[in-house]
């Protein structure tokens, strides 16, 4: 079956970008290519994109989608970490406008050999970059109960962290845990019933895929670096799914004397696109320009 990611607040990052025709745009987080082809319709023939993800497959779809419209961009599988060091790799100088969406996309929610969803039977991998070796099978078995108590919180905000740490910690002594329908089982199991507003196992698997990508700190290094590679006058917009990313970015907005916050509050989808795509009932935009 074929997964067609659906560009999230794609009408707001255009408007807050400020995308014209002939500018440069990097896209931190390609994916599928949902925004990157509205971005290069954007810039016409005379524009380019540079777009960077970590995870080869849904670059070859970026690149047949993107191919469809233009030939003006270049993909690339790396971390956008390092936003300052593939610019000046492919000899671009400063850019127009920075966009990082940092959802998952559709495709890698879909797949089960991910390992990223509770609702697709797959192995405990949840990693974004293969060549990376920890996966979240090795956090779930290898982990002191501590450990895993301590991530599933600061990561998930998980308030019965505690609680299913010690759950895995005793069923692993018994086998392993493997997939991610025995991961999910455990925490469905034994998880409160009146505190079931989403999936129990939610906030779990969240934290294990902010812990496995380490993806926090690769944020926190985006931001700083993006100011480096804008023009002035430039600007960087980044799509949020949870509070602990929306408060990295706030804060990096707000505390780098470079930039000039451009939305006070933040921009959220409205409710035609919350019918249209559930997923994006979580996300938050903030944008922000190089002074």
């Amino acid at each position: 079956m074929e997964f067609i990611h659906i560009p999230v607040l794609i009408d707001e990052a255009l408007e807050y970008l400020c995308i014209k025709k002939g500018e440069i745009i990097f896209d931190c987080t390609v994916g599928e290519g949902g925004h990157s082809i509205e971005f290069l319709k954007r810039v016409g023939p005379e524009g380019y994109l540079v777009g960077v993800d970590l995870d080869s497959s849904v670059l070859k779809k970026a690149e047949e989608r993107l191919s469809t419209v233009s030939t003006n961009f270049k993909l690339f599988r790396g971390n956008f970490k390092d936003i300052s060091n593939i610019i000046i790799e492919i000899g671009l100088g400063k850019v127009d406008k920075v966009f990082a969406d940092l959802g998952m996309s559709s495709f890698q929610l879909s797949e089960g050999d991910f390992g990223f969803s509770f609702k697709e039977d797959g192995p405990l991998d949840m990693r974004m970059d293969k060549y990376v070796k920890l996966t979240a099978e090795d956090v779930i078995n290898k982990f002191s109960e501590k450990e895993i108590a301590s991530i599933l919180w600061e990561y998930g905000e998980e308030r019965f962290s505690k609680l299913i740490a010690k759950k895995i910690v005793e069923i692993r002594k018994v086998r392993k845990i493997n997939t991610t329908f025995e991961l999910a089982d455990i925490i469905v199991r034994i998880y409160p019933v009146h505190h079931r507003k989403i999936h129990p196992a939610t906030k779990t698997f969240q934290a294990l895929r902010i812990y496995v990508n380490d993806e926090l700190n690769n944020l926190k290094l985006m931001l700083d670096k993006a100011p480096e590679i804008l023009k002035v006058g430039g600007r960087i917009a980044v799509i949020s799914y949870h509070s602990l990313e929306d408060r990295i970015i706030k804060n990096a907005f707000k505390s780098d004397q470079r930039l000039r916050v451009i939305n006070k509050k933040v921009v959220k989808p409205g409710p035609v696109e919350l019918k249209a795509n559930r997923r994006a009932r979580s996300a938050k935009m903030r944008v922000a320009e190089l002074v």
